[in-house]
């Protein structure tokens, strides 16, 4: 990639600075279904979808920056402003799937998987190397609906946050570091709607966030990576899934503990409910590549049909 400066920019360190770039990938893309799944809801502060442009606000080592990413024919076309617009455009690949390798993977094993994978060549596996911003939102996502935790999320990361710079369709936030999740007040969390074992959990691993990180991103394994994560109090397998599948891109991670997936993974693949053991035995072919086995049953469009209201579950993500 070529990074150029905007010729109305005279300094790259101004928020209004706009930095531009053109990521041509290796291999088929959507854009859309790749990075559009690291969303946490239609409010997220992160991330925003609006038409062909994918917004994110995130955090680096040089201060907050934001990204407008958008497909051109075969090109990614990327803008980037703020104090750490040029760190983030280097990560604008591994993004886009870079680093995704679906090596042997056989979608043939199964028709609907096939055809899936037929219709979407361009489904590849986001990797954001932001470890703590994974793991503080899975965290959250805890043993509660998906609308009450992109909520508190919204709620935290707008107030404790970095404003995103650039000109956004609406008000953005980079998420929170580890130091300043630390510093959130009590009261906050109670007013975000996070119960105390999940702020407890995020306040307790934002003291080790970048030991955490690093050790992390150094795993070769899944194994490895679960070994880590796990190690912290309150978090379980379900989050550590959740993490490695966001921040690591990780082709295998599967979250084994969800309310929903493992009955969505048996009506895909059998037409009838399973449970995590039968979820597991039904991937068992895919070894290594589950993750992009369950992402392809949510591309295919297949779901079971729902049973009853949707209730806040009660489950044990976080032991």
């Amino acid at each position: 990639m070529t990074l150029i400066e905007h010729p109305a920019a005279a300094d790259a360190a101004s928020a209004d600075a706009r930095w531009e770039t053109v990521y041509r990938p290796p291999h088929p893309l959507d854009l859309r279904r790749t990075v559009g799944m690291l969303r946490r809801g239609g409010t997220d502060p992160t991330m925003i979808v609006d038409g062909g442009v994918i917004w994110r606000a995130v955090r680096t080592p040089l201060g907050p920056a934001t990204l407008a990413l958008r497909m051109s024919g075969d090109e990614v076309r990327v803008s980037a402003w703020g104090s750490g617009a040029e760190h983030a455009l280097e990560g604008v690949p591994a993004l886009c799937g870079a680093h995704d390798e679906p090596g042997d993977f056989d979608a043939s094993l199964h028709p609907l998987i096939a055809e899936s994978a037929r219709r979407t060549p361009g489904l590849r596996l986001a990797r954001t190397d932001a470890v703590f911003d994974a793991l503080a939102c899975a965290i959250i996502e805890q043993k509660v609906t998906g609308m009450q935790a992109f909520g508190a999320w919204r709620w935290l990361v707008s107030r404790f946050g970095e404003r995103a710079p650039g000109p956004t369709p609406r008000p953005m936030f980079a998420a929170p570091t580890a130091a300043q999740w630390f510093r959130i007040p009590s009261w906050a969390w109670h007013r975000a709607g996070v119960e105390p074992p999940q702020s407890r959990t995020i306040v307790r691993a934002a003291e080790r966030g970048d030991r955490i990180a690093r050790a992390v991103s150094a795993a070769t394994t899944g194994a490895d990576r679960d070994r880590v994560l796990t190690s912290l109090p309150g978090v379980g397998v379900w989050t550590s899934a959740e993490t490695r599948i966001r921040a690591l891109g990780d082709p295998d991670a599967v979250s084994v503990g969800d309310y929903h997936l493992a009955h969505e993974v048996g009506h895909a693949l059998t037409g009838k409910r399973t449970d995590d053991d039968g979820m597991l035995e039904l991937l068992e072919p895919w070894a290594g590549q589950r993750q992009r086995v369950i992402r392809l049953i949510f591309a295919s469009g297949v779901q079971e049909p729902r049973r009853g209201p949707r209730l806040a579950p009660e489950d044990h993500r976080g032991r």
